[in-house]
């Protein structure tokens, strides 16, 4: 049986469609979880759990229609109940629900400009994934990256012997990281907080991020540099 559908066109109304859909699958997986663990028998056919516009949820077999009328949740998720640890299973269920979250938001999103989506994207990147809510693990705060536009040294740099190496500020932390140890970003210039909408650099010597607006760097710039040293660590080998 198909999802039931709606028809959201706007960016706005595309994101309350997922956010209704995805309040219902972590229900689905929380409170309703042992509802749902029953309904999911091992001997029943291939089995899908369905987020509805309405919030409701449901767990059916797949729509008969070819092809559906909307992108499918995964089938005969009941199958690996029995076999699997039950908090295992969940967190295999919940995967496999965002990705279905995912595939309707941009299904309906098509039709969107490049923007439109991005911005459609940035509202569902703002919610924790129904695997993060099942799992009770935290996201983990943005740092500036390449695909914020800082400069690609700034989260990786190169040895002597041309192995990438992390930089500290920019390796990854674990879920369990508390987030108050995390912080934010600053800028070692005007002490800002860091935004996805500017260009940052990171100095290589004291491993700061700056707005390469208040540095005077742009990224045109930045792709000739091999190494940046901020106007601080600049002064500091002159004395």
């Amino acid at each position: 049986m198909s999802a039931a559908s709606s028809n959201p066109r706007t960016v706005e109304e595309i994101f309350k469609d997922f956010s209704a859909r995805r309040a219902s699958i972590v229900r689905a997986l929380t409170s309703d979880v042992n509802e749902f663990y029953g309904l999911c028998d091992p001997e029943k056919e291939n089995l899908c759990l369905y987020g509805h516009p309405n919030e409701s949820w449901e767990v059916n077999l797949p729509a008969e229609e070819v092809p559906p009328e909307l992108p499918e949740p995964a089938l005969g998720i009941n199958f690996a109940r029995d076999g699997m640890n039950r908090r295992d299973w969940l967190s295999l269920v919940a995967v496999h629900s965002d990705c279905w979250l995912l595939s309707v938001a941009f299904y309906f999103g098509a039709r969107l400009n490049c923007n439109e989506r991005k911005r459609l994207f940035s509202l569902i990147n703002e919610l924790p994934t129904v695997f993060e809510v099942v799992t009770e693990r935290k996201p983990v705060k943005d740092q500036p990256s390449v695909d914020s536009g800082s400069k690609s040294r700034g989260s990786t740099k190169r040895s002597s012997d041309g192995q990438v190496k992390g930089n500290p500020k920019m390796a990854d932390k674990s879920y369990e990281d508390d987030e108050n140890e995390q912080g934010e970003t600053l800028c070692g210039s005007c002490g800002g907080n860091y935004s996805a909408d500017e260009f940052w650099i990171c100095c290589d010597i004291c491993e700061r991020w700056f707005h390469g607006k208040c540095v005077k760097i742009t990224p045109a710039k930045a792709e000739s540099i091999k190494q940046y040293k901020c106007p601080s660590c600049s002064m500091k080998r002159r004395q």
